[in-house]
């Protein structure tokens, strides 16, 4: 049954060409061909390619991420609860409202409290920014040499010139060492990738990227042992000359650099255009479905290699949709994230912060404040009007220490006689008034 099988899937009317057998890929006369069988070091190298990651990441990316002050984050982290956590790892990581009462019930906690935990919880699954680096400078050093490796195999080759010359004489082409390492490379790479896809950072188009590295390994093995070589090897060029743009705009943005991650970006996005939505579709693509026919009537490999390549186009699509979106906004002059990543959630609502590392370690908190330092009940705390954001108060909240940490406890302990009305901040002016006069709103309104 298993020999049927092989016997089925190796069929030259798969995967060649009418008249021609795999008999006519056998190397002979000095001449080295493509065989499946290569491929299996693809494996092996996939593994030495996480192992060189691991001390990139800890001997290069790490020390680099350090003196561009870059610095591990200790995030607030969620007391142990097992209703909370059973919750969370089996229901959903964000309760509704009503799943929050009913928690609420269930643990002993306030709704704000269920909140507060939930929002800690998160972050902790959260990849730290110091993560995301080295990530993004690991990819980038590969796509670099990669982009300069593929354009040194390609560059002095007719057919980089003449996209006809990729089908002379097909298939019967030889290989040489440079398209071999070549390929192996970037195959055992995105071997890499797909093995580590569930440690690393995480995005919005998860599922896409899944599909994306299938798709390119099942394309990079398929044209191997098929003989599509030539015109892989323009593809994988392709591919890396606008890779390593977006991994370095990353790394620019992970260290504070704005405008030089916006120009590296918009630089990145001219080149994505171009090459995944013009010259893939109207010249390689062209090249692969049209060509072929001229010489040989179309046979399975070719209706197989040309629909992978539509599934890449079409993630091309999508995503220059999020990155032609992004380059508004940043031409426009407004600041925001990688579209595909999830923000870290902050805790201003409670007035927590998380410590940078190397400082302070964290505190117990009450009512927002650390432990030792005045406070005041909620019920009087968060009472603001509308014309006096309690994002407002909070905001400066952070900023005081001691009593200056909450603006009525500095108005309770008479020290703004000391600097008078002019020094205190107008926009608590309102809050003060609604705690000390509740009804005087009120009877204003009505007078209006």
């Amino acid at each position: 049954m298993l020999q049927t099988l092989y016997d089925y899937f190796w069929w030259e009317r798969l995967w060649l060409p009418v008249n021609l057998t795999w008999a006519d890929l056998e190397d002979r006369d000095g001449r080295v061909y493509a065989k499946a069988s290569d491929l299996y070091i693809t494996l092996p190298l996939a593994l030495l390619f996480l192992i060189v990651r691991y001390f990139f990441e800890l001997y290069v990316a790490t020390p680099l991420a350090a003196l561009l002050n870059i610095k591990e984050k200790t995030r607030l982290r969620a007391p142990p609860n097992p209703t909370l956590e059973h919750f969370y790892q089996t229901s959903g990581k964000q309760p509704k409202q009503a799943e929050v009462e009913l928690l609420s019930r269930q643990s002993g906690l306030s709704g704000r409290q269920v909140e507060r935990w939930f929002r800690r919880r998160r972050n902790q699954d959260r990849p730290s920014l110091l993560k995301k680096f080295r990530e993004a400078s690991w990819r980038f050093t590969f796509y670099l040499i990669a982009f300069i490796a593929g354009m040194a195999v390609i560059v002095d080759k007719p057919w980089f010139y003449d996209m006809k010359k990729v089908w002379e004489g097909y298939p019967i082409q030889s290989t040489i060492p440079s398209q071999y390492w070549y390929y192996m490379i970037e195959l055992s790479f995105y071997w890499s990738l797909l093995f580590s896809i569930a440690s690393d950072v995480k995005r919005k188009d998860f599922k896409e990227q899944i599909i994306h590295h299938v798709a390119t390994i099942i394309l990079i093995s398929f044209s191997w042992f098929a003989n599509y070589i030539r015109a892989g090897t323009l593809i994988m060029a392709l591919h890396d000359s606008s890779d390593y743009l977006l991994e370095s705009a990353k790394m620019f943005n992970y260290a504070g650099w704005k405008n030089t991650c916006n120009n590296i970006f918009i630089v990145f996005a001219i080149v994505f255009i171009i090459t995944r939505l013009v010259i893939l579709p109207f010249w390689i693509l062209h090249c692969t479905v049209v060509y072929p026919l001229e010489l040989y009537p179309a046979f399975f490999g070719y209706y197989f290699f040309n629909s992978m390549m539509g599934v890449l186009q079409l993630l091309h699509v999508f995503w220059a949709y999020f990155i032609l979106r992004m380059a508004h906004k940043f031409i426009t002059g407004k600041l925001v994230e990688d579209e595909r990543s999830d923000p870290e959630e902050t805790e201003s609502s409670e007035g927590e912060e998380a410590i940078a590392g190397g400082g302070a370690k964290s505190r117990p908190l009450a009512n927002g404040h650390p432990v030792g330092h005045p406070v005041v009940s909620n019920n009087h705390h968060y009472q603001t009007c509308s014309s006096c954001p309690q994002s407002h108060l909070l905001q400066s909240q952070r900023r005081w220490s001691g009593y200056h940490r909450c603006p009525l406890l500095w108005l309770k302990s008479g020290r703004w006689w000391a600097s008078g009305w002019s020094h205190f901040p107008p926009r608590f002016l309102c809050c003060w008034t609604v705690l000390r006069h509740p009804g005087k709103q009120k009877s204003e309104k009505k007078e209006e």
